[in-house]
């Protein structure tokens, strides 16, 4: 065999493949998103709850609430300053993902929709509460990744995520939004 015929049939180098999910520095990026999201959500519950980082507390969140066609605005207060503190732990945790993603989101949900849409950019704008939702929704339907507390639950459906139980979380995140929204003056 010639050395040109032994070159022709030689098989030519495997392209490196592609990174697959769950590669580090995909559970990495996941890992910094949830942590800054989770925490910024959850400092603006306790501004809520607490009267923390300048925040009105209950009471002064509520009157915001009543005056923005809420009913019971201190009790409003008290839900979104849960949910938003709960649901930003968990998020920055990885404890209970889609539930917390879907519950951010829905949060978000309710403050674009008393925000209005009358312009996009900061300060009157929307652009800061539609990101936080954009971001809730994709860890709710991505998962945690890899460096989250729902990796050491033994509930299999935690442990590895699947789309089909983000986007379920995700509906019943905006359900719940969607009824809040109706009960609203």
């Amino acid at each position: 065999m010639s050395s040109a015929t032994a070159t022709a049939t030689k098989t030519p180098p495997a392209a490196p493949a592609a990174p697959a999910a769950g590669t580090s520095a995909h559970d990495a990026g996941l890992l910094l998103l949830r942590v800054v999201l989770g925490l910024t959500v959850a400092a603006h519950g306790t501004q809520k709850l607490f009267g923390w980082f300048g925040g009105g507390g209950i009471s002064g969140t509520g009157q915001f609430f009543t005056a923005t066609g809420y009913p019971a605005g201190d009790a409003m207060a008290a839900l979104a300053g849960l949910t938003e503190t709960l649901g930003g732990l968990g998020l920055a945790l990885g404890l209970l993902t889609p539930l917390a993603g879907a519950a951010v989101t829905g949060t978000m949900i309710n403050a674009l929709a008393v925000h209005g849409t009358g312009a996009f950019f900061a300060p009157k704008g929307m652009e800061y509460e539609l990101l936080l939702a954009a971001a809730a929704a994709a860890l709710t339907l991505t998962g945690p990744g890899c460096h989250a507390v729902d990796r050491l639950l033994p509930v299999p459906a935690l442990r590895t995520h699947r789309l089909a139980l983000g986007a379920q979380a995700l509906a019943l995140g905006v359900v719940l939004a969607a009824v809040t929204l109706l009960i609203r003056n």
